[in-house]
């Protein structure tokens, strides 16, 4: 096994370590957040845990057409302290409030969509920056290894999450998230400067930001990546209504809820690492369709889990009850996060490597509101559809929504379909090719 070729970029790997810790916290606070509401509410509501994905993404929206230019005008790197920073504090008010009991629903979403608006300004910045750090030869590698990271981190923080809410309480995730954000900020110390393409900086204005627009509509393999990016998370969605999977329909407690939490990062880290080895992975358009079909297939598995031996305990172990329905569902999210873990590498590469430097950071941030669009929209419609017919009918209709998506644009996409994972070696550097 061989040591990935990324990470042996110091500046690279200082940002990769760092990652890793700092995404461990935001994923232990993200869960935190969805068991939080559900403990606010004296009954089940899909509506109030559909509404944290309101409060995400409408500044993601709002603020992504502003992230990209900033990041393509701006040092990226300084970019990062501020929004890193940003995120840190609000997670530290999550905290206080909470341990003060002043703590609502209300304060939940405001503080969200704060963060959410760091974020808008964060992604740009962050994935703009990996290029200018990691020749392009390593640059599949680098992406396989940030999902690595990003994965690490959500098996890591759901299961931490459910451990420190049964054991310190609720306001401890959200301080330890704050914490986290320090390595983030310690890396970008250590990498030092990063140069970046500031010849054509576009500065801040509205030109700029469609620009980035119109960049991705010239470029087809591009944008039909980013429509199945959003149509497969906006329909299945399946972590929206974790918590009442867990803890009103499989029966399980704060421990169950984290590890169900983490099942999806299990298969997601399996996978990058196997990638990891992989020096150049052909018929990516082919691989990158079947991934998300299988991504729809786990989805609909899940939502189906409760049926399958609902009463039939494998494990009694002290913590929870393990039932054949656990296990069933567990699986599938593992089986989804694996098949994502193909898509997302695959559809990264092919976006950086196709977009010159200098906008390099509007693309990402285009980007962003269908990769952050979909799964948070999702959230809205899996709250409305599983207040109208319950949790599981929603589950599943959205992992056969996400089937029918895959369909309809590997028609309308042929290009996608026969993409290799070679091509930008042999195509023209004009932006207007």
């Amino acid at each position: 096994m061989q040591f990935p070729p990324a990470l042996r970029h110091k500046r690279y790997f200082y940002l990769w370590l760092g990652l890793v810790i700092s995404i461990a916290g935001s994923q232990m606070q993200n869960a935190a957040l969805h068991w939080h509401i559900r403990t606010l509410t004296d009954e089940p509501n899909p509506l109030a845990l559909g509404g944290i994905g309101l409060a995400r993404i409408l500044p993601v929206i709002i603020f992504s057409f502003l992230g990209g230019p900033v990041a393509d005008t701006y040092n990226r790197r300084r970019v990062l302290f501020i929004t890193q920073s940003a995120m840190a504090l609000v997670a530290l008010a999550l905290a206080v409030l909470t341990l003060t009991g002043q703590i609502t629903i209300w304060y939940i979403y405001l503080l969200t969509a704060i963060q959410a608006s760091a974020q808008a300004f964060d992604g740009p910045a962050r994935q703009a920056m990996i290029p200018s750090i990691v020749p392009v030869k390593d640059l599949p590698n680098a992406f396989s290894m940030s999902s690595i990271a990003q994965n690490t981190g959500a098996i890591i923080g759901p299961a931490l999450a459910g451990v420190v809410i049964a054991t310190l309480g609720q306001e401890y995730t959200y301080l330890f998230n704050a914490i986290s954000f320090l390595a983030v900020i310690i890396a970008l110390v250590l990498m030092g400067k990063v140069n970046q393409d500031a010849r054509n900086a576009p500065g801040i204005n509205l030109s700029a930001a469609i620009e980035g627009f119109k960049f991705i509509l010239s470029r087809k393999i591009i944008l039909s990546t980013m429509i199945m990016d959003f149509v497969a998370t906006f329909f299945a969605s399946a972590k929206t209504m974790m918590p009442i999977v867990a803890k009103d329909i499989l029966k399980v407690n704060e421990i169950g809820f984290g590890w169900l939490s983490s099942a999806e990062s299990i298969g997601s880290v399996v996978t990058g690492v196997i990638l990891s080895q992989i020096r150049l992975l052909r018929k990516q358009g082919k691989v990158f369709l079947i991934a998300v079909g299988i991504f729809g297939l786990a989805t609909i598995l899940f939502g189906f889990a409760y049926k399958i031996g609902p009463t039939v305990i494998l494990i009694s172990a002290p913590a929870f009850p393990v039932t054949l329905a656990f296990l069933v569902a567990f699986l599938a999210m593992v089986l989804s996060g694996s098949a994502d873990t193909v898509s997302t590498i695959i559809r990264n590469t092919i976006r950086q490597l196709n977009t010159p430097d200098h906008i390099r950071g509007r693309m990402v941030s285009v980007n962003q509101i269908f990769f952050q669009g979909g799964p948070q929209l999702g959230e809205v419609e899996s709250g409305i559809v599983a207040s109208l017919f319950g949790v599981p009918a929603a589950i599943i209709s959205g992992g056969i929504g996400c089937l029918v998506g895959v369909g309809l644009i590997a028609l309308r996409w042929p290009q996608l379909r026969s993409y290799n994972g070679d091509e930008h070696l042999y195509a023209p550097t004009s932006p207007s090719a």
